[in-house]
């Protein structure tokens, strides 16, 4: 055999003993099939509206002002007070029943939905939520009548679709965004009032025409706060004013390994290529009018709807390096915030 060739330059010894960097890669997974994820996603959420709806016809959880008691999966869910106010029980006993009864089934409910919104984040909202459906919901039909998902955002989208599919407003589509608005307005307000009142009956007067003074000013009052919500105000609350969204950032925030929306930043070039006139299909996209390629404390309230990883996804659908943005936790995760240099939020 042959003795290999010396090599023609010169090896320092410090370039012999120095140990190889450990790279962690931030894309960990394969991506998934175009419109898989959000096609999930959107059935999970027609799922829970459905249930948020059906829930107090079914007795599945209410609160009945009339009968002074709730229901749950059916049945009748008492704190067991009654028995002490009539002298048959101790108040020992009594409140052993509210402990019981009340404070230990919220205690163990709110414990595992904000050791999931650690583990994912804000996955309630963006997977769940009634209210958020709605929120997107409205963003794009608002989208289609001005160019731009709400009135408070100062510049129209690109007009383009992540796949460089070109796309364009029409102001008729306002003819659908308002009615559309104070529909699900009018359909909160029924369904909050159905969870205080027996359903059978509010429902049974409004289909007869007999919705009692009450219950009429409830309606249109509920209807028209709704309206000026759904229309000015829904991803501004999602953001500032929802306490089940804060607690759940708050929970994600205090989690190093939590999963986040993970980017190549040696590759940031691409972004700027990806739409026409140097704009990026992830910025276009995201309900909450976030930057996704951000560090984690600047995407705060970010839902995990993935739009963003599924417009980068399509809009990178020819590069051979693949997507940039990704789902991404523990090590990756940390490496992901590592010497990132923010941008500004929008």
């Amino acid at each position: 055999m042959n003795a290999p060739l010396p090599s023609p330059l010169p090896v320092s010894p410090q370039a012999e003993v120095r140990p190889a960097r450990r790279i962690i890669p931030i894309a960990t997974t394969k991506p998934v099939g175009h419109n898989r994820t959000q096609k999930k996603r959107i059935a999970f959420q027609i799922g829970f509206f459905t249930l948020f709806i059906l829930a107090p016809v079914f007795d599945i959880f209410r609160y009945d002002l009339n009968a002074g008691h709730a229901w749950l999966l059916g049945m009748e869910w008492r704190l067991g007070l009654d028995d002490f106010l009539a002298g048959r029980i101790g108040a020992l006993e009594a409140g052993g029943n509210v402990m019981f009864r009340l404070f230990v089934p919220i205690l163990v409910g709110a414990a595992a939905f904000l050791w999931v919104a650690w583990k994912w984040g804000r996955l309630y909202c963006g997977w769940l939520c009634p209210h958020f459906s709605v929120v997107e919901t409205i963003n794009k039909l608002m989208q289609k009548a001005s160019g731009k998902p709400s009135v408070w955002v100062r510049e129209p989208l690109p007009p383009w679709k992540a796949d460089g599919t070109p796309w364009s407003a029409d102001a008729r589509w306002w003819l659908v965004v308002v009615p559309a608005a104070v529909f699900f307005a009018f359909l909160w307000a029924m369904v909050f009032l159905s969870y205080l009142l027996p359903p059978a009956e509010v429902y049974g007067n409004l289909f007869g025409g007999t919705l009692t003074r009450n219950q009429s000013i409830f309606l249109t009052a509920g209807t028209a706060v709704l309206s000026m919500e759904f229309l000015f105000a829904r991803h501004l609350f999602c953001r500032y004013a929802c306490a089940v969204g804060l607690f759940q950032s708050l929970a994600w925030m205090g989690n190093r390994n939590a999963m986040v929306v993970g980017f190549q930043r040696k590759r940031a070039a691409d972004c700027a290529t990806c739409l026409p006139d140097r704009q990026s299909a992830c910025d276009a996209v995201c309900p909450m009018r976030l930057t996704p390629r951000n560090i984690k404390r600047l995407m705060f309230t970010c839902t995990q709807c993935a739009q963003c990883v599924e417009a980068c996804e399509q809009s990178q659908r020819d590069n051979p390096q693949g997507p940039l943005l990704q789902w991404v936790s523990h090590e990756a995760a940390r490496q992901n915030e590592a010497g990132f240099r923010s941008g500004k939020e929008r």
